[in-house]
Parts: C-alpha cells; structure tokens; sequence
C-alpha cells in the first residue's frame, strides 16, 4: 500500500468557516426534507423513515465519487495493486472510521423520522450535545490539553440536555430514537479518535488522504448493508427497505428523496472537511455543531412556517441557546490564540 511522501505541506485551503457554511446551507433543506417526507408534509402519504434510506444513501454514493473525481482527490489515497492495476485503497484505520461514517449516515437520517414526539431540535440536542461532551474527552485521551474553559463548556452542554428533557412531558423516548443517539455518538467517538491520531496535523495532503480513504469506505458500506437487509432481512426491516426501492410512490417522492441525499452527502463532505481542520478538537468539534444546531433551527422554523408543523419549543430552544454558547466558552481560546 503507497503511502504519501514527507513533500512539504501543500498550500492552505478554504477557511473553516466556508466549510462550515457550506455544512450549514446543506443541512438545513436535508432535515427538513428529512422530516417532511417522513411525516407527509409535502401534501403526499407519509414515506417510513426506513423506506428513505436505500435511494438517498444510492444518490449519496454518487455524489461522494463524483466530488472526489471533480477535485482531483483520488491520488491522495493510498493504493492496492490488483495484478496490473493500482486501485484506491483504505488502510485499516480509514476503513474503520468509514464505517463510523457509515453510521453516522444512517442515524443522521433516522434521527428526523421519528414522528411528532420527537422533534428535529430535540434529537440535535441530544447528538450534538453529545458529541460536545465527546470533544475534550477525545482531545484529553489523545494527550491534547483541556483547559478549564473546555470543562465549562462540558457543563454547559449537560445543561442543554437537562433543560431539553424538563420540557418533556415524561423522559421516555422511543427505543428505536435512544438506540439512534447511541450509535451516532459511538460512531463520532471513533472518527474523533482516529482523526485526532492520524489526519490532524500541518500537511494538507494527510487530511485529504484520510477524507477521500474514509468517504469511499462510508456510502458505499451502507448501500450494500442496505441491499443485503432488503434481500434477506427480517420482514420488518426488508419491507420498508423494498418499498424504498420499488414502491415510493410519486415521482415527486422520488425525486425529494434523492435529494435528501445529495444533500446529506453535502453535509458529510463539509462537515469532515470541518473536523479534519488542523486544530484541536475543542475547536473544530464546536464549529461542526455550531452550523449543524443552528440549521436545526432553520429546519424547524421553516416546517413551522411553510408547512404548520409545531414551532420551536421554549426548553429546546433555551438548549439549544446553551449549546451555542458551549460552542463560544469552546471556540474562544482557539480564536483568541490566532487560530482561525
């Protein structure tokens, strides 16, 4: 397996910032679109959460290998020869975090699924918050150091979630929405982990290998997990799954479906490109959210304007008002330092 060279470090690129924009612009349509599908907002029958996994992962899929091929990406991944033919090939560790990727495709998705008693800023508070608290806790692991201030903003972060569930009516949630949060937190605590270890640093081309590694490992590990359930899966998995090949219903449904992802393959493009940055997780982690909550709200406001659904509620929005200024407690060292 090739490996790159120690060329010196390849100009900078685009500012965080634009790649957090970029993640923000995308998430918005992608959650409500999400949400709207999976509810039947958009004047059609309600779509399973599950139905709308197999052709937004098969868009995505494409989409990630035509973004790689537009930008060239391909020749920084390591290689495999195959008798004559030298072909992309992840290591072990991309090959893992890929399907830690893969993961958080398809709990990201479902998390917007779960019917009217779970709201799109509910579960964002959950995940986010959650990654939040993953954030110096994978930096103090990875012999990084974690200030006071990263600790505070932890504090800050467990406050969101409790004034989130005082909101609730009971702090029960649907298994299938905990089992969701668990596996997207799991799955972030590896990524983090990994790249913490080996694509943060100077050389640009060592955070490109390990995007273009990761994401040619994540889409297609779904698509084929995804036809594997369909073909041979319980029934209560295969037929939601058959249905989203075969039986969507309008081609309008189609067509919304595939952009859900297109645009979730947006938002795991610009939202790696964030995490991958140099800097220490209680920097990148923080920005990552920031967007990712923020367009959480836009989602909302958006199905609460065009569509009827529920406005905002007072306690998720005060959440998430404490995670955005756990963001800033979190940012500001790295900011105040020249770093950004």
């Amino acid at each position: 397996m090739s490996r790159p060279g120690n060329a010196a470090p390849a100009e900078a690129g685009p500012s965080i910032w634009w790649f957090a924009f970029g993640y923000f612009a995308a998430y918005v349509p992608y959650s409500a679109l999400a949400k709207a599908l999976s509810e039947g907002l958009l004047g059609y029958p309600a779509v399973p959460g599950t139905a709308l996994l197999p052709v937004a992962n098969i868009v995505s899929m494409i989409g990630m290998f035509l973004f790689i091929s537009a930008l060239r990406w391909w020749r920084f991944a390591g290689t495999r020869a195959f008798g004559p033919l030298k072909l992309p090939w992840p290591n072990r560790w991309t090959f893992l975090s890929g399907l830690g990727t893969a993961t958080v495709i398809v709990t990201t998705t479902l998390a917007y699924t779960f019917g009217k008693s779970v709201s799109i800023v509910f579960m964002m508070l959950l995940m986010r918050g959650g990654v939040l608290v993953i954030a110096p806790l994978v930096d103090a692991w990875s012999g990084r150091k974690v200030g006071p201030r990263s600790w505070g903003a932890l504090a800050l972060s467990l406050a969101s979630l409790f004034v989130a569930f005082a909101g609730r009516p009971s702090f029960g949630l649907h298994f299938g929405a905990v089992l969701d949060v668990v596996l997207y937190l799991g799955a972030y605590f590896v990524r983090l982990r990994l790249m913490s270890r080996l694509a943060k640093s100077d050389d640009p081309d060592l955070s490109r290998r390990y995007f273009v590694e990761e994401q040619m490992v994540a889409t297609p590990v779904v698509v084929a997990a995804l036809l594997v359930a369909a073909a041979v899966g319980p029934e209560t998995v295969s037929g939601p799954l058959r249905m989203g090949l075969t039986a969507l219903g309008a081609p309008a449904v189609w067509a919304f479906t595939a952009l859900v992802g297109l645009l979730s393959q947006l938002t795991g493009i610009f939202g790696g490109l964030v995490l991958l940055d140099r800097r220490e997780n209680t920097y990148c982690v923080p920005v990552n959210r920031a967007s990712s909550m923020l367009a959480g709200l836009g989602a909302t406001v958006a199905l609460w304007l065009y569509t009827g659904e529920k406005a905002p509620d007072l306690h998720e929005v005060v959440g998430a008002g404490l995670v955005i200024a756990a963001i800033v407690v979190l940012s500001w060292p790295a900011r105040r330092s020249g770093a950004g």
